[in-house]
């Protein structure tokens, strides 16, 4: 296979994320909760893939009619924010104006979050929690914690996606590469477990997700706060 079709099979990658968010949706419609993140967890190890793919096969030299950017955007905002948002405020885990509120925070946050052209930092992490809702909502349906808290975790990473606080991408973040790339593999297989038992509330994947999301969430903080050594 020459480079070219190579770098098209990986756009093609990309576009099944499309796929996968309408499987997600319809089984968020009749509220199959597990289905909806079992598709969704698919969407997001495809999200993962296509990224290293694309730039080992080079695609916008070798196959520069498809924006890649733009269709990784599309997918991201139906998989990461717009059903993880519908199941949120369908499930009825905030009730009343607390889901309203969630449900307009977190869509129209987002979106305008992603069409910030400085999302991106120097060294491939994130400027603002990145919306990556669909992880958030995930641990909200297996830990399951009073509203308040719900609504306090929501409030805050909205806000956080216009500061400065730096977060990781588990894929491209240099510093403490490996274990960001392990502590994502970690969460991924405990969400995994978790979707499997049906978010079953003695189930010690849910321990795993918190610990896991935790270092995922802070980790980019605690890298501006920790001065990085200089190599000798």
């Amino acid at each position: 296979m020459n480079a070219r079709f190579k770098a098209l099979f990986v756009h093609l990658l990309t576009a099944s994320g499309a796929v996968f968010a309408m499987l997600a949706m319809l089984a968020a419609v009749e509220e199959r909760w597990s289905l909806m993140f079992l598709w969704l967890l698919v969407a997001l190890i495809v999200d993962g893939m296509d990224g290293p793919l694309a730039r080992r096969y080079h695609v916008k030299k070798n196959w520069p009619t498809y924006d890649g950017d733009l269709l990784d955007l599309i997918i991201d905002y139906l998989t990461y924010v717009f059903i993880p948002a519908y199941a949120l405020f369908k499930s009825g885990l905030l009730p009343g104006w607390t889901g309203w509120f969630a449900i307009i925070v977190i869509t129209y946050g987002s979106v305008i979050y992603f069409a910030d052209t400085r999302m991106k930092t120097k060294d491939y992490s994130f400027a603002g929690f990145p919306a990556c809702w669909n992880m958030v909502v995930l641990v909200l349906f297996g830990l399951k914690p009073n509203f308040w808290v719900m609504l306090a975790v929501v409030t805050l990473l909205a806000a956080a996606m216009f500061t400065n606080l730096k977060f990781i991408h588990p894929v491209r973040t240099g510093r403490w590469h490996q274990l960001n790339l392990a502590t994502a593999f970690a969460w991924t297989g405990f969400a995994g477990w978790a979707v499997y038992v049906d978010f079953d509330a003695q189930s010690w994947a849910h321990w795993g997700l918190l610990l896991t999301s935790l270092y995922l969430l802070l980790a980019g903080i605690a890298q501006q706060i920790i001065p990085e050594r200089e190599a000798a």
